[in-house]
C-alpha cells in the first residue's frame, strides 16, 4: 500500500511531493534482488522503517555494495543508481522542491548531489528523533503528519527561509515551459537563460547548481528525459522516435545515448522489464 499526498499549503514551496508506504501482507524476500533507480530531478528525504538499511551498487558489477542507512538524503542525480531490494519494506519520505535543502537540510543541493547523505550528518541527533517518532506509530496518515511537523521544526529553527533564487526561479519556469531543440536547454541557448537572469555565466551557472544540484544543461537533459518517460507511461506502445522528438531530441541515436546514460539501458531493455513504477526497474 501506498499513500502520496501533497504537502500542505505553507509546506509547498520546499515540499514537492510526500509518501508513505508499506507492503501488503507479509514483506517478500528475493535475495539477490536488484534495481536501477532513475532520477526525478529532484532531491529526496526518506526515512526506511522495517527491514535492513539502504544498500547501495556503485554499478552492475559490484557485487558487495554499502550501506547508507535507515534515515538518508537522496541527492539530484544526473544519472540511474543500483540498489538492493530483496526485501520489501516500510518507508516514508518526500520529494523536495529545488531550493528547499539549505532551509530543511543545511546544505545547498550541489553539496548533496549525485549521492546518498545519512541524514545524521546533516540532522544530527534529530535523524534518530525522528526514527523514534515514525517508529511509534504504523498508520500512513499519521507517519505523514510526523514528517510535517518535523519539517516545520527544521523550517521554524533555520535562518535560510527563502527557498528558490529568483534568477534560478525564472530559468526554471522558461525551462519548463518550453521544448527543447538541442542539448543548451529548454528555454533555448544557456546564453540566452544568463543574459536573462542578469547575472555573469559563472555567477548563474553556481546559483543554478546551488539551487538545483545540476547544472542547467544536466536539468534540461533531465526534463527531456523525464518527460519520454510521463508519455510512455500513458503510451506504453508508442514508437520511441516519436516521444522522442516530441520531447526535444535532435534525432533516434541522440535519444538512444541519453537513455543509456541516464537509465543504464536502452530504450528497448526498459520496454521488455515493463518496469510497474516508471523509475523503478528490476535488473
Amino acid at each position: 500500500m501506498q499513500l502520496t499526498r501533497l504537502a500542505p499549503p505553507h509546506l509547498r514551496p520546499f515540499v514537492r511531493l510526500m509518501w508513505a508506504s508499506s507492503p501488503d501482507g507479509t514483506p517478500v524476500e528475493q535475495p539477490g534482488a536488484r534495481e536501477h533507480v532513475l532520477p526525478t530531478g529532484g532531491m529526496h528525504l526518506v526515512f526506511r522503517l522495517s527491514g535492513p538499511s539502504l544498500r547501495l551498487f556503485h554499478d552492475g558489477a559490484d557485487v558487495r555494495g554499502f550501506t547508507v542507512g535507515y534515515a538518508m538524503v537522496g541527492g539530484t542525480r544526473s544519472a540511474f543508481f543500483v540498489r538492493d531490494v530483496s526485501v520489501t519494506t516500510r518507508s516514508v519520505g518526500v520529494m523536495l522542491q529545488p531550493g528547499a535543502a539549505r532551509a530543511l537540510l543545511g546544505a545547498p543541493e550541489d553539496a548533496l548531489a549525485e549521492r546518498h547523505t545519512p541524514l545524521e550528518a546533516l540532522w544530527g541527533a534529530d535523524a534518530n528523533f525522528a526514527l523514534e517518532q515514525l517508529h511509534g506509530t504504523d498508520s500512513l496518515p499519521r507517519q505523514l503528519a510526523i514528517v510535517v511537523a518535523l519539517l516545520e521544526a527544521r523550517l521554524a529553527s533555520s535562518s535560510a527561509m527563502h527557498g528558490l533564487h529568483p534568477a534560478v526561479a525564472q530559468a526554471l519556469a522558461r525551462m519548463s515551459g518550453a521544448s527543447a531543440n538541442d542539448d543548451d536547454g529548454q528555454a533555448g541557448a544557456i546564453g540566452q537563460l544568463v543574459k536573462q537572469s542578469g547575472y555573469s555565466h559563472r555567477r548563474f551557472i553556481a546559483l543554478f547548481r546551488g539551487m538545483t544540484g545540476l547544472a542547467p544543461k544536466q536539468y534540461a537533459r533531465m526534463l527531456r528525459f523525464d518527460h519520454v518517460l510521463g508519455q510512455f507511461a500513458i503510451q506504453p506502445a508508442r514508437p520511441w522516435v516519436e516521444l522522442a522528438l516530441e520531447a526535444g531530441y535532435s534525432d533516434q541515436a541522440h535519444f538512444n545515448r541519453d537513455f543509456l546514460a541516464i537509465a543504464g539501458m536502452s530504450p528497448q531493455a526498459y520496454r521488455r522489464a515493463a518496469p510497474v513504477s516508471s523509475r523503478h526497474v528490476r535488473i
